[in-house]
């Protein structure tokens, strides 16, 4: 089992929730659907695997505050509140299955958009070292942190936020 994380960028929160069900990362896009420029990934979480990362670029230990996101979907209002509510959820509840939709803060994206390219090699290497990665030391993530830098460079040039797509597999 695995978890899909696809991180992409949009220019407001009704485009980033457009059609939760759907992928991001579509090889065959709908005709109505909005573009997303989008970095696949499985195992990178926002507050986790995403956060030890920019915790490596800006020099400090990693914590949990690093990467404070905003779950957009399903919608926080109308979260179960009891052990009641979540038992008489439907079986294909997004509640129960995902997927969520969650928007990293701007914090997030502009450590990623400021990095020099000069240091992404020593950043991806030092990423697999974190306690947090969901990498092992040896593994060539230069590339993933290129495609995070040069998604979160777009997102901030258009004026746009990033967001999270996810769900487990």
């Amino acid at each position: 089992m695995s978890a899909m994380h696809d991180y992409y960028r949009a220019p407001d929160r009704a485009t980033a929730t457009w059609r939760p069900n759907e992928l991001r990362a579509s090889h065959r896009p709908l005709p109505d659907a909005p573009e997303f420029d989008v970095v696949e990934t499985k195992w990178v979480d926002p507050n986790g695997s995403l956060g030890s990362l920019v915790a490596v670029i800006k020099g400090v230990p990693y914590s949990n505050d690093l990467v404070e996101t905003v779950t957009l979907y399903p919608p926080i209002d109308g979260r179960p509140a009891t052990e009641d509510e979540w038992l008489a959820l439907p079986e294909d509840s997004p509640y129960r299955e995902g997927p969520e939709i969650e928007e990293l803060p701007v914090s997030a994206r502009d450590t990623l958009a400021e990095v020099d390219n000069a240091r992404l090699p020593e950043v991806a290497q030092r990423w697999t070292r974190e306690p947090l990665s969901s990498f092992h030391e040896g593994d060539d993530v230069l590339d993933l942190v290129k495609e995070f830098v040069t998604l979160a460079r777009r997102a901030k040039e258009s004026g746009q936020l990033l967001y999270c797509w996810w769900i487990s597999g």
